[in-house]
């Protein structure tokens, strides 16, 4: 229906004083109402005095307005002449039906679209590889950041060293030294947002299209997504008591081979020695690069802790890939790769055009918190914690569900996988978890070989009270 020059006023402009420029309000109204076609083309809209009046606005601000609207070519203006609308707005909705309907996604698109966990929760109790929150050093944190952003960074501040801010670089090649025997110059250091992020990096700057990385299965599902985003194949590296089997691939020829050697992510396994230097004498006799996940080796509590394999190898056969998202928090977004020095040039090229540079005042807050001993005291502190709790989440299980189930103590870490005896749907159960508010994934998800069964759970947060309602609901969800 249409409008009248007095509905003109009372239906479409009602000035917000709260809500911007008085013109742009009134270049919006009237442009949504021609759109939505309650005013017809070529009709005459009110002169600029006339319609200052009826709005109680300046002539200058209408027009404003005015202006706007002709320079979208929704009016037109005549010296002499009342504004029109013009005929132009009936183009304008046709081209707003049209896009009514999403853009199709590309092949590639719906390909990885589909590479998700299997119903995972956003959030949930237990959910695997999730620190707590309240063990966050919240406090000596804060107290780096207060100092970091009072200083003036020159160049890097701006877009120089897009691998990471020098002294951030500094003190984890030391830190990595004392801590994993890690054999590497502060150039070699990598900073970037995420594992991910270095896994996709490697992906793009070792491999083409068609070539095969090999993956732990079960195993960490950000690298089989990483990898189909770089349309590699991904062939599986089958998972037993000592860790990924480099046997088990057989005779495939890979260009990546994707391994958590020191604390296998979901099983918590380690690859002893034997198998280590098996996999080192593959990637060189047939030229792949082992992308080293060393995600949370800072905090193992039983037995020995391995040292890390680049620090056992050549140095151009592996990347050391590690975060600090289980020792400080994932929305922190700091990890870093320890990249073979003849290819760090290119490594950082690409990482300059994708544009996974780390925010510099969380580098300087960690270069900060390393230097201090602070990240030290803090993963003695979590160890203790984390370990308490994997005790208690596998006793109190063990105590409720008994022989149905098998639950090794965990050795480290954040998760541990529980397995089931007898034929199980471990996706029906964990929909069943997750109903109940539990995020612990289907471990036949993370398996991309043999097939597996059984739950993925996270115990950072594993109280008595979350232990016993968790021990007591899966009971209940066989």
């Amino acid at each position: 229906m249409e409008i009248s020059k007095n509905q003109f006023v009372a239906d479409l402009i009602a000035f917000d004083r709260n809500g911007g420029a008085l013109p742009e309000q009134i270049y919006h109204a009237v442009g949504d109402a021609v759109r939505a076609g309650r005013i017809p083309p070529e009709r005459a809209l009110p002169s600029s005095r006339t319609l200052a009046r009826e709005l109680g606005v300046s002539r200058n601000t209408v027009n404003a307005a005015y202006e706007l609207l002709r320079a979208d070519g929704i009016i037109s203006v005549r010296q002499g002449a009342a504004p029109r609308i013009g005929t132009g707005p009936e183009l304008e909705r046709g081209r707003a039906a049209l896009r009514v309907q999403p853009p199709h996604l590309s092949t590639r698109g719906e390909h990885l679209a589909k590479q998700r966990r299997h119903r995972m929760l956003d959030v949930g109790l237990l959910e695997p590889g999730a620190p707590v929150e309240d063990l966050f050093p919240a406090d000596e944190w804060a107290r780096c950041l207060r100092r970091v952003a009072r200083r003036q960074y020159g160049a890097e501040a701006m877009y120089a060293n897009v691998t990471g801010l020098e002294r951030l670089q500094v003190a984890l090649a030391g830190h990595l030294e004392r801590w994993r025997g890690v054999v590497a110059k502060p150039e070699q250091l990598l900073i970037v947002p995420s594992t991910q992020a270095s896994l996709t990096l490697a992906g793009l700057c070792l491999a083409d299209p068609g070539d095969t990385a090999l993956v732990e299965s079960p195993g960490y599902w950000g690298a089989r997504i990483a990898f189909a985003q770089t349309q590699l194949e991904v062939r599986a590296l089958e998972v037993d008591a000592d860790g990924a089997d480099p046997d088990s691939a057989g005779d495939v020829n890979a260009r990546l081979i994707y391994v958590t050697p020191s604390h296998q992510f979901p099983t918590g396994t380690r690859m002893p020695l034997t198998r280590r230097m098996a996999l080192l004498e593959r990637a060189r006799t047939s030229g792949a690069v082992i992308l080293e996940d060393d995600y949370d080796s800072a905090f193992l509590w039983r037995g020995r802790t391995i040292a890390a394999m680049q620090g056992i190898s050549a140095g151009a056969e592996v990347i050391y890939l590690g975060t600090a998202s289980k020792s400080l928090l994932p929305g922190l977004r700091l990890a870093y790769m320890v990249v073979p020095e003849p290819l760090v040039p290119a490594f950082s090229q690409v990482q300059r055009d994708m544009g996974l540079r780390v925010n510099i005042h969380a580098q300087a807050a960690l270069a900060e918190f390393i230097e201090s001993g602070a990240l030290t005291t803090h993963l003695r502190r979590i160890t203790r914690i984390y370990e308490a709790r994997g005790r208690l989440l596998i006793d109190t299980l063990r105590t409720v569900l008994g022989d149905r189930i098998e639950a090794d103590m965990p050795m480290g870490g954040v998760q541990t996988v529980i397995s089931f005896r007898g034929p199980v749907d471990d996706e029906a159960v964990s929909q069943r978890m997750q109903a109940t508010g539990f995020n612990t994934p289907a471990l036949s998800g993370y398996c991309i070989g043999k097939p597996r069964s059984g739950l993925i759970v996270g115990f950072a947060e594993a109280t008595p009270d979350i232990a016993q309602r968790f021990a007591r609901t899966l009971s209940t969800a066989f």
